[in-house]
C-alpha cells in the first residue's frame, strides 16, 4: 500500500503542494475556475517552516488514530476500503476534539465549521495532487519499503561522499 512520505531536507518551501491541494478539492478542478469560485478552496497540506527547515504537513494516518477515538459523533472514520483516517462533514458537530488531540496539528476549520483534513485525494481516485505538483518530490505518494530503500541508498551515498572529502 502507498503511502504520502516526506523528504523534508528536499522541501523548498515554495507551497506547490498547498495550491495544489486546494485546486484538487475546488469544484472545477483547475486554477483558473479555483479562484473564481464563490469560496474560497481549502488546502489540507501545511508547509511549516522555522526559517531552516520546511516541513510540508499533511495528516500522517496514525496507526493509533486519537482523532477517530477523540471523535464524539462518529465524524472521523477509517474508510473500510482504504484504511484511511477520513472526515465525514454531515456528522461533525464542531467540538474540535480532532483538532486537539492531532499530534501534527493537521486538522483544521472547514467554512462550514466542520473538520478538515487530507483525505488522500479521496475524487482523485488517490493519486495526492500535492506529491504529482511537488517540484522537487519532497512529498512522495510511493509504497514504503521503496522509500525507505531510497533512504538507505542516499544515506550510503552521503558517506561515500563524505569519505571521498576525508
Amino acid at each position: 500500500m502507498k503511502q504520502l512520505l516526506v523528504r523534508s531536507e528536499y522541501c523548498l518551501g515554495c507551497k506547490s503542494c498547498e495550491l495544489a491541494c486546494a485546486v484538487a478539492h475546488s469544484p472545477g478542478k483547475t486554477l483558473f475556475t479555483a479562484i473564481f469560485d464563490a469560496q474560497t478552496p481549502q488546502k489540507r497540506v501545511f508547509v511549516e517552516t522555522n526559517g531552516d527547515l520546511n516541513f510540508p504537513l499533511q495528516c500522517r494516518q496514525c496507526s493509533d488514530t486519537p482523532c477517530i477515538q477523540a471523535c464524539m459523533s462518529g465524524a472521523m472514520h477509517k474508510d473500510p476500503t482504504t484504511g484511511l483516517v477520513q472526515v465525514n462533514p454531515e456528522k461533525c458537530v464542531g467540538c474540535w476534539m480532532c483538532v486537539m488531540v492531532c499530534p501534527f496539528g493537521a486538522i483544521t476549520e472547514s467554512p462550514l465549521h466542520t473538520a478538515l483534513k487530507c483525505d488522500r485525494c479521496r475524487e482523485l481516485d488517490y493519486e495526492p495532487a500535492c506529491a504529482a505538483a511537488c517540484p522537487t518530490k519532497a512529498l512522495q505518494w510511493i509504497e514504503v519499503d521503496r522509500f525507505a530503500t531510497a533512504g538507505r541508498r542516499s544515506w550510503l551515498d552521503h558517506l561515500k561522499e563524505a569519505n571521498i572529502h576525508a
